[in-house]
């Protein structure tokens, strides 16, 4: 029988210890036993970013966010069955049971169908003229600037390729000459690269109106500037799993606050607080949206991403956030610039 002691995590452990558990299994499950073996609960990435949206942290328990009511199958069963029933209810493992509720199986829908390219396209913005990187940008385009012996534009090209994105579109403005030069047609990466070209600034969704056609699938959009190391497969599903119209990335920023914060209940002293931090979510610079909010733009008309958004919830389409626990860094000033060459070496 198959060892998944490295898929166990126990109730009490931490949420961060089943990311390592997670990110390490090629199932892409944690398994939640108890001192018997037997299993509890299951726990996925959407579970875990689910759990941070309501406020959980790393150091809460896997009991606070574990998938209580998750189904499996006894021993009996076929891999036909399994197969049927991870198609009906949209699950991508599905584990089996013996008779003392002990794992003696894990089936993963991607051992039934072959992984196959995507078809969603990936729209990359890097039109805008980087002034907050003045000198290095008033000859080069900031998505230009090298992260190492690579740009920074290519090191996001190629880990969507990595996840199996084959069509892109790139917005340029600034200095796009550069761009559209270095990176042609994406035959060197076996892609297919098309080119949005802005007469002005569109803002960081304008562009989005001058696609050729309307996608029929949602599309992927990210900044030109943003590094980060966020699994976009489950960026994805959970967007799908979410019946989103829209979802964006987010990050948690803390501001330090360099004083002791009181706090009261009229003239009643409750708490201090010595230099505390308050927490933030802050947009990530990585979407998917569906073919539905690209509607509410207007060709060659500017349009910032949070304008759009907010279009979307004044219609009544599903906004929702995909809390990014992975490094992501915005490289938006020289001091960035400098970290990110260190971090990717």
């Amino acid at each position: 029988m198959k060892d998944f002691s490295n898929f166990f995590v126990k109730p009490d452990e931490t949420i961060a210890k089943a990311i390592n558990i997670i990110d390490k299994g090629a199932a892409q499950i944690a398994l939640v036993v108890d001192a018997e073996y037997r299993l509890l609960g299951t726990l996925t990435d959407g579970d875990i970013r689910r759990g941070l949206i309501h406020g959980k942290t790393l150091e809460s328990r896997v009991e606070e966010v574990m998938h209580r009511e998750f189904l499996s199958i006894p021993e009996s069963h076929t891999e036909n069955r399994a197969m049927r029933l991870m198609r009906e209810e949209g699950l991508q493992q599905i584990p089996v049971l013996d008779p003392e509720g002990r794992i003696v199986r894990l089936f993963l829908l991607e051992e039934f169908i072959k992984p196959k390219n995507l078809s969603n396209w990936v729209v990359l913005m890097a039109g805008g003229q980087g002034m907050r990187m003045r000198p290095l940008t008033e000859t080069c385009p900031k998505p230009m600037l090298k992260i190492g012996d690579k740009h920074l534009l290519e090191i996001i090209l190629e880990q969507c390729v990595d996840s199996g994105f084959l069509k892109f579109y790139i917005s340029v403005n600034y200095l796009k000459k550069q761009i559209i030069e270095y990176f042609g047609n994406g035959s060197r990466w076996g892609v297919d690269i098309q080119y949005l070209e802005e007469d002005k600034p569109l803002g960081t969704a304008g562009a989005l109106a001058s696609l050729p056609e309307q996608p029929d699938k949602p599309i992927l959009v990210m900044n030109g500037d943003v590094l980060t190391h966020v699994n976009l497969d489950k960026l994805f599903l959970f967007h799908q799993e979410n019946s989103a119209s829209a979802t964006i990335c987010v990050s948690e920023y803390k501001t330090p606050i360099p004083y002791g914060v009181v706090f009261t209940e009229g003239a009643q002293v409750l708490s201090i607080e010595e230099k505390p931090e308050i927490s933030h979510s802050i947009n990530s610079g990585v979407y998917v949206l569906n073919p539905e909010l690209l509607e509410l733009l207007s060709p060659k008309q500017q349009c910032d991403m949070p304008q759009l958004l907010t279009r979307g919830l004044k219609r009544n389409h599903s906004v929702i956030a995909f809390p990014v626990h992975e490094y992501w860094l915005d490289v938006g000033h020289k001091e960035t610039l400098d970290q990110a060459n260190g971090d990717w070496a």
